[in-house]
């Protein structure tokens, strides 16, 4: 039937027929490739896989040997140094302990360090759940992960890695905590070798989780040792203040339960050692690189100093693991909307609260441990880590310049709306905390109401700056003129990145820790608060110079066609 029509058409147009060529085709067929022989594959092993990654990275080092020395010198100089400091405060403190003999004096040296050692567990748990713990880089993963081979031989030494800096962090920090509450070496030793080899445990559980990306066990373990550390401290500082009287610990008792805490860790450590190595073949690829990426990401905002930068990688990491939201519809007009969305933020991730109502026990713990005079900037700093996860509508506004200019206000308004909710936060908490700048204990400073109530405002409003502070720092200026530093050339303003927030902490309660009284903290505070909200903002004080150059040379030319020509 198909040739019927194709003669039919070609008889009615005969100037088809002379287009309509035929086509050669060669006999045979030629190919630009060829298949393998039917021969064995070659053994491929992981370690000389391994072994050749290392060489590839090793021989393109662009670091010299002097260079390498000079470096090498500088660390260990550092080291040094710090290990002297470190250990000329730990001497002290044993000297300054040796006459402990009242309850409150046994009560930290006994249970300082088994809180200490309960938050390292609880923060292996943390950095495991965040990273992984067994991670790999994206280059590994795009080529070496895709590979027929075994993952497990590879990722083994990923394994031993975060086992071994969880248990070489925590038994410094426990032995630092210990040696400084004065507690004897053996003690020390002792606390030490129990929170290294817990955390060691945990951080091989949290591996041996990730395979099967269940991390509900993780997290609730997580929370029930942060409680109990918590819990120990509360008790450490209600004995302090004469709160609640308890009769001597057995320190000795303690450490013998320390011991066998450490050896039960010890079998559970070896066992989850030994299943997280027979799992590491299923752990899925997307998994391992999610950590490396998240590493890698951390590693530049590190280098540029931003730690606004991590934050807001870590925040975004979090909503990518949650995946989804409720969308929920805004109320208002103008400034109103903006703070009706706050007041929505607030209670989608009710999580800051949590953070808030911990940092009470800042102001509580330093009147009853005798250090009242240090008690506002220990206070104002940790009241600034609380805020800065309510400021997120104000890191994002100060971040995204193109965002914000899309809105018909300018950036003092904006900032000033945006704080309202945070300094509602920051006044409650200040009122919650007012009986420990009254003093209610024997070692604390004692201050009238009225004067409680002030120093409680320059508190609240101490930390709720700094973290507006922290929050809208400006991003780091390249074209300004750099410093010489050892390291080479850096700006200014990449160092100022470390005291940002903090600055504005100290400046505030510097007059309370002076006794110069509240007045003038009040007085730093209105000041700051003019430069906070934005109101010396260089970006609107350009944009509106040009504006008026704008509208200037409008009414110019505007005036210049009213003028009528000459008439003869």
């Amino acid at each position: 039937m198909a040739k019927s029509k194709t003669k039919r058409s070609t008889a009615k147009t005969p100037a088809v027929e002379q287009v309509l060529l035929p086509v050669l085709t060669p006999e045979k067929a030629e190919y630009d490739f060829y298949f393998l022989p039917d021969i064995e594959p070659e053994y491929v092993d992981e370690r000389d896989l391994h072994d050749l990654m290392k060489w590839w990275r090793h021989g393109r080092a662009t670091k010299s040997i002097w260079r390498a020395i000079s470096d090498g010198y500088v660390t260990l100089f550092t080291v040094v140094l710090l290990a002297a400091m470190i250990a000329s405060v730990v001497m002290d403190a044993q000297s300054g302990q040796a006459s402990c003999e009242t309850a409150a004096c046994l009560s930290a040296k006994t249970l300082l360090p088994a809180a200490t050692c309960l938050a390292s567990y609880a923060l292996a748990l943390a950095v495991a759940h965040l990273f992984g713990p067994v991670l790999a880089s994206a280059a590994e993963g795009s080529w070496l992960m895709d590979a027929p081979i075994s993952r497990r031989r590879l990722l083994r030494g990923r394994l031993v890695l975060p086992i071994v800096i969880a248990g070489v962090i925590s038994a410094v920090l426990s032995g630092l905590v210990a040696a400084t509450s004065g507690a004897s070496w053996y003690q020390v030793a002792v606390w030490s070798l129990g929170a290294a080899i817990g955390s060691a445990a945990f951080m091989a559980l949290a591996a041996v989780r990730q395979s099967s990306e269940k991390n509900r066990l993780t997290k609730a373990l997580q929370y029930v040792l942060m409680a109990a550390a918590l819990a120990l401290l509360a008790f450490v500082v209600s004995i302090a203040a004469n709160w609640l009287h308890v009769p001597n610990l057995r320190l000795d008792m303690i450490v013998l339960v320390e011991i066998a805490v450490a050896a039960a860790f010890a079998i559970l450590l070896v066992v989850m050692i030994a299943l997280a190595y027979r799992r590491l073949d299923d752990i899925r690829r997307s998994r391992l690189l999610s950590g490396g990426s998240l590493v890698s990401g951390m590693q530049g905002a590190m280098f540029a100093l931003d730690f606004g930068l991590i934050r807001d990688i870590l925040v975004e990491r979090r909503a990518a693991l949650k995946g989804f939201v409720t969308p929920t519809k805004g109320k208002g007009l103008g400034l109103g909307a903006l703070i009706y969305r706050d007041a929505q933020r607030l209670l989608r991730d009710p999580r800051g609260f949590i953070a808030l109502v911990l940092t009470l026990f800042v102001p509580y713990a330093a009147d009853a441990l005798g250090m009242g005079q240090l008690n506002p900037f220990l206070s104002a700093l940790a009241l600034m880590f609380a805020m800065i996860g309510f400021m997120g509508s104000l890191r994002v506004l100060s971040r995204t310049g193109g965002l914000a200019r899309t809105f018909p206000f300018p950036t003092a308004q904006m900032r000033t709306a945006l704080m309202l909710i945070p300094a509602i936060l920051a006044l409650a908490w200040a009122l919650a905390a007012l009986p420990a700048f009254i003093g209610i204990s024997q070692a604390g400073v004692e201050r009238t109401g009225d004067e409680a109530v002030l120093v409680a405002i320059c508190i609240g409003a101490a930390g709720m700056f700094g973290g507006v502070r922290w929050v809208c720092g400006s991003k780091v200026d390249y074209n300004a003129p750099m410093m010489a530093t050892a390291s080479g050339a850096m700006s200014p303003t990449l160092i100022f990145n470390l005291f940002r927030g903090f600055d504005v902490i100290a400046l505030i309660t510097a007059p309370l820790i002076l006794n110069w009284g509240a007045t003038w903290s009040l007085i730093i505070a209105a000041v700051v608060f003019f430069f906070v909200r934005g109101t010396f903002n260089m970006d609107d004080m350009k944009a509106q110079q040009e504006e008026s150059k704008r509208q200037l040379a409008a009414a110019k030319e505007v005036q210049r066609k009213k003028i009528p020509r000459p008439q003869r």
